[in-house]
């Protein structure tokens, strides 16, 4: 049997112990350094007039925020919730980067109107600078990389940051080459050319951020869970159990999966029993350990109300 559970399932609370404090340490330490280089990167692509290394700030805008989601989200985990947010507080981590997806879009789309104007008219840049500029950003960047490398590599949060960080090392290499190729031919078109190419990297991550983000707010399924798949085994594995209906998945975030359903049963079940295997079922196959099971014995009395959904469900 093929286990479908989440990828987020097996290392949930890794960090929570032994990892957590000195995780939020490196993270935090991370996230300073990115930080403060992007402000001198920002600053110093202003005095070289470089598109380029404004291209490259602006990526690094896309790794601090994420590395402070994955900071906040330790920080956060260990709020417990209260009576007016029952879940807890997770889903501010997930609008964040809704907002900051949506934020980056907009950065990318100044880079792209300011890279066809200067291709269109060429200006002098300080090649010197982007070179020096861009060589010590590459440096921060892999400093960075090492320390989250050294974090827990099974956290989800920090791995995504580590995944950005990666993309900025590309755009501190395209400074460096744009600045490299001025110096030796005078080329300027490089500069803005190369800004393009770092752009798409901040498109690339901005969209993934923005699509996973929105999906989780508008209480999607999960993209790791197949609810006709699902609905099938607890009715071949549990042979009570004689139909699964109004199956409904979300997220709450992105490591925190929640679902309700109605099972009817055959009139001599244990309604007991048949909960404690069916919730066994869906922690062990697909990590699901937040379900609310409603057990029926004759026809449900909400068969009008999702009648769409459940057609959905059961189609091959």
């Amino acid at each position: 049997m093929r286990d479908r559970r989440s990828p987020h399932y097996d290392h949930h609370h890794d960090h929570v112990h032994d990892h957590g404090s000195s995780s939020s340490r490196i993270l935090g330490f991370a996230l300073a350094l990115t930080s403060i280089f992007m402000v001198v990167e920002f600053t110093g692509g202003l005095l070289a007039n470089s598109l380029a290394l404004l291209a490259d700030a602006g990526h690094m805008l896309t790794d601090a925020a994420a590395l402070a989601l994955a900071w906040a989200a330790i920080r956060i985990a260990a709020r417990p919730a209260d009576t007016r947010r029952s879940f807890g507080y997770q889903r501010l981590r997930v609008l964040a980067t809704f907002l900051n997806g949506c934020a980056l879009l907009i950065i990318v789309a100044w880079i792209a109107v300011e890279a066809v104007q200067r291709l269109l008219n060429p200006s002098p840049v300080n090649a010197w600078a982007i070179l020096w500029i861009g060589s010590i950003g590459f440096a921060v960047n892999l400093t960075v990389f090492a320390l989250l490398r050294s974090s827990d590599r099974h956290d989800m949060n920090i791995a995504a940051a580590t995944l950005h960080v990666i993309g900025d090392l590309l755009g501190s290499m395209a400074a460096i080459i744009a600045a490299v190729v001025i110096l030796v031919t005078g080329w300027l078109p490089v500069d803005p050319l190369l800004s393009i190419l770092v752009g798409a990297l901040i498109v690339r991550s901005a969209l993934v951020l923005v699509r996973r983000s929105a999906h989780i707010l508008m209480e999607g399924t999960p993209d790791w869970l197949d609810l006709g798949e699902l609905r099938k085994s607890l009715e071949q594995q549990i042979p009570t159990i004689r139909d699964v209906h109004h199956v409904h998945a979300w997220l709450i975030s992105p490591q925190e999966a929640l679902l309700t359903m109605h099972a009817t049963v055959s009139p001599a079940a244990d309604h007991a029993q048949v909960l404690r295997e069916a919730k066994a079922l869906l922690a062990q196959r697909y990590g699901i350990t937040h379900a609310t099971i409603q057990i029926e014995i004759e026809g449900c009395p909400d068969e009008s109300c999702d009648q769409d959904c459940d057609r959905a469900i059961r189609a091959p």
